[in-house]
């Protein structure tokens, strides 16, 4: 897929993360704000900064990429003459479609559009498009600039042509993409983060240990291991030499019956009432103890966090 031009329509967050991936790549982009023309701009900077600080990138492809960056108000404006253009509005279905009827009316015909919706389904977002055909999603994870993961998902009427040439666009901008072919709550990785969300809650409530410790445990375990590989892989380690094929044999699961680890995990789909109040104060708690290396407030802390991902993507060479 040939890229000539990148359209972002909303430039938060996610918008501005994933254009600056493109500046990166010599990819120009014109990214869409209804009213923070400054903030976007700012961001903007602030990303190819710590691209360049760290370096990642140089003092001339710094000076590159801001050149091929353009902020406009306007959605004719940025998506005329796009080949890819990332939707990231608000997460409202009715102001996604009409963004959407925006976007179709000035892209060119054969421009892939994709939406960043964290929630909503696929085939509703682009039910009232002329061309669903193009639509798909495209759910990258915060910090939109780092994070290599991006979720690509098949709406009903997505052509699996397009869906490849999605695909493909995210790896060249060098995110690792995933595809689903076919929609589901909360894709995959939200999936794992709500499953260990709930049963987080469920440690800390039922008095099994504070919040500090769930995150300590967690971090300092499976954390470290699944920053390295995924959890098929992991268990097909923890079952050597025989591997995955042999696992229920070698840990005497038995198919077919209840499984005790498993049947002894929370099942509520209602979180209890004061959970977030309980977890908020045992992380003050937890925050009050951290090494001020590691940082003491969450500007800090997402500061240690980004140098942590830098250095954990460079062992995987993916910057």
């Amino acid at each position: 897929m040939e890229i000539n031009k990148v359209a972002f329509v909303g430039s938060g967050s996610i918008g501005t993360g994933l254009a600056a991936n493109c500046l990166i790549k010599g990819i120009p982009v014109t990214l869409q704000t209804r009213k923070r023309v400054e903030l976007c701009s700012e961001r903007i900077r602030e990303d190819l900064g710590f691209f360049l600080k760290n370096g990642i990138i140089s003092q001339e492809e710094h000076d590159k990429a801001l050149d091929l960056a353009t902020i406009t108000t306007s959605i004719e404006e940025a998506v005329t003459g796009a080949d890819f253009i990332q939707e990231s509005g608000p997460e409202k279905l009715e102001i996604k479609q009409e963004l959407l009827e925006q976007i179709e009316e000035y892209a060119s015909p054969d421009a892939i559009i994709a939406s960043s919706t964290s929630g909503l389904s696929i085939t509703d977002i682009f039910s009232k498009c002329k061309h669903p055909e193009r639509g798909i999603g495209g759910h990258p994870y915060l910090p939109a600039f780092l994070i290599p993961l991006v979720e690509v998902t098949k709406g009903q009427k997505t052509s699996q042509e397009n869906a490849e040439k999605a695909m493909e666009f995210y790896k060249a901008i060098g995110k690792e993409p995933v595809l689903l072919n076919k929609e589901i709550t909360g894709f995959i990785a939200n999936r794992f983060s709500s499953a260990i969300h709930r049963e987080a809650v469920h440690l800390v409530m039922e008095g099994v240990c504070s919040v500090e410790d769930v995150d300590k445990a967690l971090v300092y375990s499976l954390g470290i291991r699944w920053a390295t590989m995924g959890q098929a892989l992991t268990l097909h380690l923890s079952a050597t030499p025989e591997g995955l094929r042999h696992f229920t044999e070698k840990y005497h699961w038995v198919p077919g019956q209840p499984n005790k680890r498993v049947a002894a995990l929370a099942d509520w789909t209602v979180f209890p009432e004061g959970w977030d109040t309980v977890m908020a104060d045992g992380l003050d708690e937890a925050i009050a103890h951290r090494p001020e290396w590691m940082g003491n407030d969450v500007p800090s802390i997402e500061s240690w966090r980004d140098q942590m991902l830098v250095d954990i993507l460079r062992l995987h060479k993916k910057i």
